[in-house]
């Protein structure tokens, strides 16, 4: 099955809200992705930082799906997406590499 990643970073008016401002977001976000892990998606999801490991760079989602129609649609469901908090990108990865 090919393998999907969703790259976001924060809207500028999402980046200037606070953290607790932020937190019910992501906490959506979280929970959805642990739904969709317990009902069998592969998933990894996390966000990115710097060389001082402060966050910032935005977020990655690689998932897997049957095709980019089927990854795009449900990854719209994301609650960082519905929400209009992000803007993101989201191409097919190809490995070409690794452990398997």
């Amino acid at each position: 099955m090919p393998w999907f990643v969703k790259h976001e970073t924060f809207t500028a008016d999402t980046a200037a809200l606070t953290l607790e401002q932020r937190r019910p977001h992501l906490e959506a976000h979280r929970g959805w992705v642990q739904q969709e892990c317990a009902a069998g998606r592969r998933i990894r999801s996390g966000f990115l930082v710097d060389e001082r490991r402060r966050p910032g760079g935005g977020g990655l989602l690689i998932f897997e799906a049957e095709s980019y129609e089927e990854a795009l649609a449900w990854v719209s469901h994301d609650p960082m997406i519905q929400a209009g908090l992000v803007d993101w990108n989201l191409q097919e990865w190809i490995p070409v590499s690794g452990d398997g």
